[in-house]
């Protein structure tokens, strides 16, 4: 399986403190099925801007060296959307912004209040060439209030992505809902374990997929967390 959200790179952002916790983590992810992880440090935020691809790659490298071959660690960021993004992404690379696996998939993280509207941000980006992924959608107030939002969003050029904790309960009975409304109707593209930890928030990925599997259909977890995932790093866009 691949993980397509994952923060991995230590003393960065929320993720792991250290190059030990990055270490476990990784590991934790593989022994969970993940043969490779997309690490997906907080980038554009408040907190944490973590400009610089370069930065970030050379700071994955450090990491799979420390881990060894497994899992495989390939470079992205989880970007914060605000009302300067589209002048951000019209400066790539100048502006330092990481796009999933140096592909045209980008994982956006809406603010939980307020910021700009989705449609007008994600139609600028689906214009320009570019492959739009709402990072946990099911844990964004506006989509839990209204989920037929997201299948707008879909039609539009946008992709979905769920937490594999939330399909387990882990953050809430509403966000357990909206993941099994979105999959009920063919509107997740991806899943990915957003883990931060090896406990709390912990690479849980093998997890979600039996939830998945028990619920929807082996298949279907497999083009979840296999399939549309290698379209990532093939850099190719999604079957129809």
């Amino acid at each position: 399986m691949i993980d397509t959200h994952i923060h991995v790179l230590p003393g960065i952002d929320d993720g792991p403190a250290d190059m030990d916790e990055a270490v476990a983590i990784c590991r934790m992810a593989a022994a969970n099925g993940a043969d490779t992880i997309i690490a997906t440090p907080h980038q554009r935020h408040q907190l944490w801007p973590n400009r610089g691809t370069a930065a970030l790659a050379a700071r994955c490298g450090l990491v799979q060296q420390a881990v060894g071959d497994t899992p495989r660690i390939v470079t992205g960021a989880e970007i914060r959307v605000d009302a300067e993004l589209l002048e951000d992404v019209d400066a790539l690379p100048a502006s330092g912004l990481t796009p999933l696996a140096g592909s045209r998939y980008l994982l956006l993280e809406f603010p939980s209040v307020g910021g700009p509207e989705p449609r007008s941000v994600l139609h600028e980006l689906v214009v320009a060439g570019w492959r739009p992924i709402l990072a946990h959608a099911e844990r964004i107030p506006r989509f839990i209030e209204c989920p037929e939002e997201l299948a707008d969003l879909v039609q539009l050029g946008a992709y979905v992505q769920i937490t594999a904790g939330s399909l387990l309960g882990r953050f809430g009975r509403r966000a357990r809902t909206c993941c099994s409304w979105l999959l009920d109707r063919g509107l997740v593209h991806f899943v990915g374990s957003d883990a931060h930890d090896t406990d709390e928030r912990p690479p849980d990925l093998g997890r979600g997929h039996e939830a998945i599997t028990q619920g929807w259909g082996a298949a279907r977890a497999d083009h979840l967390m296999i399939h549309n995932p290698q379209d990532i790093l093939a850099d190719r866009p999604l079957p129809v």
